[in-house]
């Protein structure tokens, strides 16, 4: 099969993933499904392990090299195990990025999250951008009849990690209250969506690119700014005294020292993007009772309920499309982002 592999990891990003032909995976274990690609989603994650960012967590010695990247996968399912019997070939299906055991207690709790046995496609592991991939069964969740891989695969990671995050938030806004959410791309406008089905706060959408800022109008923010160098007085005053809730879809470049500053008294802030370091005064955590706090990528039951906001048309998933074979420029063009919402590869 064809498939774009990783060979190193470089902090400037100048390498490239090599375009090759590999063995098909094959079914090993009884839980085990094969499926078939018809859509990988492209992530910041994913310009992050180039990077090495996450080498020292995953792959220490480097051993794991090549391997095929691609965690937010969708498509049909190829083959299946003895035991499976939740899916059969030819099911369109969307793939939760993390093989869960099901038998820790994590997982018995429901907080398959933390799986202390899971394993993660796309991260050391070989992934799905390739023109098959190897997950278990407790990953797969069958498409809606109207829906189709390419249309949700990003929504494996991208959407429920956005969706968990505005979940938590839903939580925290009574009607009238405010939501900043700081970065309106991949995940920023399925939070957005997600906000307006879950909540009755109002949404202030921050980003610098025209085109965010116009899909994120498109989408229902109440506010849209363009971060300049006045923003925290700008949220202020819009919102008398500052955001109930934040939402940091960056992490890093500085946001993550933005972020906080906006929150009012009492406020809190939901931590997703990332690769920066937050510096707070201890008296900000006290005077204002401020809380900061990290949102991990959703769980399998978040994709089902995301699935269904799907399926009825009220969160949807804005792409650019390209091929396998040109996965290398995606990454070019997500790096210096030439398109607003996620870049999806296609086998």
């Amino acid at each position: 099969m064809k498939a774009a592999r990783l060979y190193e990891y470089d902090p400037a990003m100048n390498v490239e993933l090599k375009i090759e032909d590999v063995a098909a995976p094959t079914i090993t274990a009884p839980d085990q499904v094969v499926v078939k690609v018809g859509a990988a989603g492209l992530c910041r994650t994913d310009l992050h392990i180039i990077e090495g960012v996450w080498k020292d967590i995953m792959d220490v010695e480097g051993n794991l090299l090549p391997y095929v990247m691609g965690h937010e996968n969708a498509g049909w399912v190829e083959d299946v195990g003895s035991n499976v019997t939740s899916v059969k070939p030819g099911d369109a299906v969307i793939c939760h990025p993390l093989r869960t055991c099901g038998i820790c207690l994590s997982c018995r709790y429901g907080d398959d999250m933390y799986c202390q046995h899971g394993a993660f496609p796309g991260l050391g592991l070989d992934g799905g951008f390739a023109e098959y991939f190897l997950t278990n069964e407790r990953s797969l969740i069958k498409l809606n009849p109207n829906v189709t891989p390419l249309d949700v695969a990003p929504m494996a990671d991208a959407g429920i990690t956005a969706y968990r995050a505005a979940k938590k938030a839903a939580r925290l806004l009574r009607p009238g209250s405010w939501c900043v959410l700081l970065g309106i791309g991949g995940l920023g406008h399925i939070a957005l969506q997600s906000l307006n089905e879950l909540s009755g706060g109002r949404v202030i959408a921050i980003d610098r690119e025209p085109a965010a800022q116009k899909l994120a109008k498109d989408l229902g923010a109440h506010v849209v700014l363009d971060g300049g160098p006045d923003v925290i007085e700008q949220v202020k005053e819009i919102t008398g005294g500052g955001a109930h809730v934040v939402i940091d879809f960056v992490g890093e470049l500085g946001a993550e020292n933005l972020c906080w500053k906006l929150l009012r008294q009492g406020g809190e802030l939901i931590v997703v993007g990332y690769g920066g370091k937050i510096e707070v005064p201890t008296v900000e955590l006290v005077v204002n009772e401020i809380k900061i706090g990290g949102s991990l990528v959703g769980e399998y039951t978040e994709l089902v309920e995301l699935m269904e906001l799907n399926a009825d048309g009220k969160v949807k998933m804005h792409y650019s499309e390209y091929k396998l074979d040109d996965i290398n420029t995606a990454i070019d063009d997500f790096k210096n982002r030439r398109f607003a919402g996620r870049g999806v590869i296609v086998p």
